[in-house]
C-alpha cells in the first residue's frame, strides 16, 4: 500500500504523539483507500464498484455536543448560544492526551489538503483520521494541493472508536465534535459521521473569514454562458441542488462559498449529496457521480444484490454520497465566480401563502436571509401533523459561530456596493396548505428561474402582496400569470387571510430574538399581521 515513507517519518517528529501509532499512511490515493477500508472491514462494493459505510449510531451531525474553547480568542467573539456551547481549555486539553493514548498502536491515515479556491483566502489542513473511509471523505470534500507536502495549519483529528465518559470529560454524551482555536484544532470522537469533519471546517471559516471582508455562505452557485453568477440559499427540501444544477450553466459549488472582493469561490473540492429518492432522470449530475471513487453513506440495497434502492430509508432519510467536484462534466475549475448578479433564497412554504417569487429590496433581502424560513410538512417527522415552520439564521444557523445579525450585516453592505437582483423563490404549496393545495411544479420553478437569470422579470409590471408587502411580478414566461399571485389561488378568501396572518406571526416572534443585537431595521420590514374582519 503506497506511502512515502520520508514523510511519515517526519510526521512522527512533527507529532510526537503519533509516535506509538502502528502505522501511519499518508496521502494514500482514492484507490489505496479504498483498497485499505475493504481490507480492514469498513465498507463494501456496490454494483458500480463504490464504497459504502455505515456510519454506526450517528447518521447525522449532532449540534447539541458541538463545542468552542472559550479562550482569548473566542470569549467576546463567539455567539455562546445552544449551538456555539462553551468548553473550557483544560477539558479539551485532556481529551486531546485521551484521543491521542486511543490512536497508539493503531494505524492511522494523515491527509494534507485546502479550504477556499480562491487563494488570498486559503485555509491549510491536517486531517488525521483512524479509518479509510474517513481520509478518502476528506480526499472527494477538500482542495487537493499540487503539491505532495504543504504546511498545514489546522489539524482535524476524528477518532469514532474513541468514546467520552460525560462524567469526566465535560461532555454531554460520548460523542463530540470540538473546535480550539488557540491551537487550531478540531477534535472529533464517538461519531463516524463523515459530515462532523466537514462542518467543522465550515463553522472555522464563518469565525475567520468575516474578519477579511469576506462573507461565509451556506449556498449553491452557478455560472451562465455570460459569466454572471447566481447563488442559491435554502434549507433542505426546499430544491438548492436541483435548481443550481442546470446543463445550461457551470456549477462553481453546491454547499460552501465565501463573497469576496471580487469573486464568489467555493470553499470546498467536492460535494456532499443527499441522494433519498435519486434516479437518473431526476439528479442526472449525482447520479453520474457515483462512479469508483466516490462514498456512499448508510444506504439500503434491494434484495440478495450490490444494488442501491435510493428509495429505502430504513436506515436513515439522510443518505449521502459525497465525490469529487471533478465528477460533474460542467463543474468550473478552479471554482471561482464573478460577484452575483441574481440571489436567490429558496422556501418550500407548505402553508401555500408565500408566491412563487417575489423581487425583494434592500432590507427584505436581509430580513429574510437572517430568517432563513422553510416548513416542514406533516409525515416528515414523528409528531408533525401539520405545517410547521422552521427558521435557520442565515440559512445556516447551526454553524454560524458570530452572532447572526453580523452576517446579515455583511450581506446589506454588500447589497449596497454591487448592484443586482434578490428573489424569494417558494417551492412549497398554492392554492392552500399542504394536504389542501398542491406544490408548486418544478417546471414552473424552473421557468421563473430561468426567467429572472435572463433579466425577462426587470421591466415587467409588479403588484404588492399585502401582509408580507413582497413584490409581484403580474407576468413571466412559461408560468400562468394566475399563480404568481398566492391569494388569488385559494378558494376562501378568509383562510388564506388567516393563514397568511398566522404565518407573519411566527415571522415576527423568531425575528424578536434579533432586536437587541441591531439598530431595530432588521425587525422593522418583516410580514405585519393584519386584522380580519
Amino acid at each position: 500500500m503506497g506511502q512515502i515513507t520520508n514523510k511519515t517519518t517526519s510526521l512522527r517528529t512533527e507529532l510526537p504523539e503519533l509516535n506509538k501509532a502502528q502505522d501511519i499512511h499518508y496521502q494514500l490515493s482514492p484507490e489505496d483507500l479504498i483498497k485499505a477500508a475493504l481490507e480492514r472491514k469498513e465498507g463494501y462494493l456496490t454494483d458500480h464498484d463504490v464504497l459504502t459505510i455505515d456510519t454506526g449510531e450517528f447518521t447525522g451531525r449532532s449540534p447539541k455536543d458541538r463545542f468552542i474553547v472559550l479562550d482569548g480568542i473566542t470569549k467576546d467573539n463567539v455567539w455562546w448560544s445552544d449551538i456555539n456551547i462553551p468548553v473550557d481549555t483544560e477539558v479539551f486539553d485532556s481529551l486531546y492526551t485521551k484521543v491521542m493514548t486511543y490512536l497508539y498502536g493503531k494505524s492511522i491515515f494523515i491527509r494534507d489538503a485546502m479550504v477556499c479556491a480562491e487563494k488570498s483566502s486559503r485555509l491549510t489542513l491536517r486531517v488525521i483520521t483512524e479509518t479509510a473511509s474517513q481520509n478518502l471523505f476528506a480526499y472527494n470534500l477538500f482542495l487537493r494541493p499540487d503539491k505532495k507536502v504543504i504546511d498545514p495549519e489546522w489539524t482535524i483529528i476524528s477518532a469514532p472508536g474513541f468514546k467520552a465518559d460525560p462524567t469526566v470529560d465535560g461532555t454531554r454524551q460520548h460523542n463530540f465534535s470540538m473546535i480550539n482555536f488557540t491551537r487550531k484544532i478540531i477534535l472529533i470522537g464517538g461519531t463516524g459521521y463523515t459530515g462532523e469533519i466537514k462542518k467543522a471546517v465550515f463553522t472555522v471559516l464563518n469565525f475567520l473569514l468575516p474578519r477579511q471582508g469576506i462573507l461565509p455562505m451556506h449556498c449553491a452557485a452557478n455560472k451562465g454562458a455570460d459569466g454572471d453568477t447566481a447563488i442559491f440559499f435554502g434549507l433542505s427540501g426546499t430544491g438548492k441542488t436541483t435548481l443550481s444544477a442546470d446543463q445550461d450553466r457551470q456549477l462553481i459549488g453546491d454547499d460552501e462559498h465565501g463573497w469576496g472582493e471580487n469573486s464568489v469561490f467555493n470553499f470546498e473540492g467536492g460535494c456532499y449529496a443527499k441522494i433519498a429518492g435519486l434516479t437518473a432522470e431526476k439528479e442526472p449530475q449525482i447520479y453520474q457521480a457515483m462512479q469508483p471513487g466516490a462514498l456512499l453513506e448508510n444506504v439500503c440495497f434491494k434484495p440478495w444484490s450490490k444494488t442501491v434502492d435510493f428509495d429505502n430509508l430504513s436506515k436513515t432519510e439522510n443518505i449521502r454520497l459525497s465525490y469529487p467536484m471533478s465528477f460533474i462534466s460542467n463543474a468550473i475549475e478552479p471554482a471561482i465566480g464573478d460577484i452575483p448578479k441574481n440571489i436567490f433564497f429558496l422556501t418550500a412554504d407548505a402553508f401555500g401563502v408565500l408566491p412563487p417569487i417575489s423581487k425583494l429590496n434592500k432590507a427584505q433581502a436581509m430580513y429574510y436571509f437572517l430568517s432563513g424560513y422553510t416548513a416542514k410538512i406533516a409525515g416528515t417527522e414523528y409528531g408533525i401533523n401539520e405545517p410547521e415552520a422552521t427558521f435557520s439564521a442565515c440559512f445556516g444557523r447551526a454553524f454560524l459561530p458570530l452572532h447572526p445579525t453580523k452576517y446579515a450585516e455583511m450581506l446589506g453592505e454588500k447589497l449596497d456596493k454591487y448592484p443586482l437582483n434578490v428573489w424569494l423563490v417558494n417551492t412549497g404549496w398554492t392554492g392552500g396548505a399542504y394536504g389542501t393545495g398542491e406544490r408548486i411544479k418544478l417546471s414552473y420553478t424552473r421557468a421563473m428561474i430561468k426567467a429572472a437569470l435572463k433579466g425577462q422579470l426587470n421591466d415587467v409590471t409588479y403588484q404588492k402582496l399585502p401582509i408580507f408587502d413582497l413584490m409581484i411580478p403580474e407576468s413571466c414566461p412559461g408560468v400562468p400569470s394566475e399563480i404568481l399571485n398566492p391569494a388569488n389561488t385559494w378558494t376562501d378568501s378568509y383562510n388564506y387571510e388567516e393563514t397568511a396572518n398566522h404565518l407573519a406571526g411566527l415571522f415576527r416572534k423568531n425575528c424578536s430574538q434579533y432586536k437587541g443585537f441591531s439598530d431595530g431595521m432588521l425587525c422593522s420590514v418583516g410580514p405585519t399581521v393584519v386584522t380580519t374582519s
